[in-house]
């Protein structure tokens, strides 16, 4: 399949993840509205946390089984799995010391040389300056950002050997996934009373989300490497994980773990639901 076309795939299979920025701009949930989208997001991140881990390990399997047939040596095992566990440790840990980071330019210094004056505590902007919800929804959509970068990948190799069929079906199921993961990062703008996203904020989130799903599949219709796709799932990885734990953190100060259980197992089976068609791929 000719270039063109091959980015033409990677355009709609990034491009639904708009379909779920409506969310963000509901206007003052109820209490127990909020509750659920906390959940739901957490269920359907969790799933993707599970994918992801589950193709970043399957060149590991494929190693140690030539490993075990001795038409390999133990350095690609290796290799690979020293690529997924420092992938999991930078994306986890780089948004750890981000979020800290943030933390500290939007908190005022009291005391001593260097403390900030009110103009410049007013001229503070940027991500320090956002709310804990913008943040997060920020933080989620860079990490599927990264996670869909691998997916283009997978349609652009696909595209690029000519298989067409494959190419497509592929574009379908991460379609339908990405109209999931559109959901999981206005959930927690929509879960907060306090203020209603723009739309160029969440247009732009879908952006950050969405569109390494197109570069991917350039960049897969020319260069196939599976050491890339590792690192760049597990870096999707660590960072979805990051995430998960703030918007626990979230569900366990309302004590309504009904709430929570039964979010969690609807975001899982929306996650599995929508994996389906891939699987029917063979993928």
């Amino acid at each position: 399949m000719g270039l063109g076309r091959t980015l033409l795939l990677g355009f709609i299979a990034g491009a639904t993840i708009v379909l779920g920025m409506p969310l963000g701009r509901m206007r003052r949930p109820a209490p127990t509205m909020r509750l659920w989208l906390n959940a739901l997001a957490v269920g359907v991140l969790l799933f993707l946390v599970w994918d992801i881990l589950s193709a970043a390990n399957e060149p590991i399997n494929a190693a140690l089984g030539r490993l075990r047939e001795h038409t390999s040596g133990i350095g690609p095992v290796i290799g690979y799995a020293l690529v997924l566990g420092g992938g999991v440790a930078t994306g986890l840990m780089s948004l750890v010391y981000y979020e800290r980071w943030l933390g500290g330019r939007g908190r005022p210094r009291r005391f001593g040389p260097g403390a900030m004056t009110l103009g410049e505590l007013s001229a503070t902007s940027g991500p320090a300056s956002w709310s804990p919800a913008r943040r997060l929804a920020f933080l989620i959509a860079v990490g599927i950002g990264l996670h869909n970068f691998a997916e283009g990948l997978a349609i652009g190799s696909s595209a690029a050997a000519g298989e067409v069929g494959l190419a497509t079906l592929l574009v379908i199921g991460f379609a339908l996934h990405n109209g999931t993961e559109g959901f999981g990062i206005t959930a927690p703008l929509a879960a907060d009373a306090t203020e209603r996203p723009s739309w160029p904020f969440l247009l732009g989130l879908a952006g950050i989300g969405g569109g390494p799903t197109f570069v991917g599949t350039a960049v897969g219709h020319g260069v196939r490497s599976a050491p890339m796709s590792v690192a760049f799932l597990s870096l999707a990885a660590g960072s979805i994980l990051y995430v998960v734990v703030q918007l626990l953190g979230v569900a366990a100060k309302a004590n309504r773990k009904d709430v929570l259980g039964w979010g969690l197992i609807l975001g899982l089976l929306l996650g599995f639901v929508t994996d389906f068609v891939i699987t029917a791929a063979g993928v």
